[in-house]
């Protein structure tokens, strides 16, 4: 095999050729080219995009109204005689537990407005025969 080498060989010589001196004013040339002041663009979408997501917006809350209302239908509050039974059979309170409990702005809540008189006391404890049941009651 023949050795090569690249200097013995003829060139091609390349079809385009940049004048010289050109890329040293090269800028300032396309720095000449531009406009002054340059014209205010204004998008013809950005008014659309504000009506679009205004229109979203009320979109998203139309559909969050029926699941608000919905949930909030939901949370009823308890009544008395179901938070009242709820306690007395399906908990594992007793009476000493919820007594610990109170406060005095409860007890005195719950005192009765009108106590019973000696006599009608008297009568039931008279009519019972279990009187000393009822005493340690």
């Amino acid at each position: 095999m023949k050795a090569f080498k690249l200097e013995n060989e003829p060139r091609i010589e390349p079809g385009f050729k940049t004048p010289d001196h050109y890329f040293d004013n090269f800028s300032a040339k396309v720095l000449q080219q531009l406009p002054e002041n340059e014209p205010k663009v204004i998008s013809i979408f950005q008014k659309k995009k504000t009506i679009i997501m205004m229109v979203a917006a009320v979109l998203i809350l139309a559909l969050m109204i029926p699941i608000y209302t919905s949930i909030s239908a939901n949370s009823k509050e308890l009544d008395e005689a179901a938070l009242e039974n709820y306690l007395a059979y399906q908990s594992n309170l007793n009476q000493y537990d919820l007594i610990s409990e109170l406060k005095t702005e409860d007890i005195s809540k719950m005192q009765p407005v009108s106590s019973p008189e000696d006599q009608a006391i008297e009568d039931v404890l008279a009519a019972n025969s279990d009187i000393e049941h009822l005493i340690t009651e």
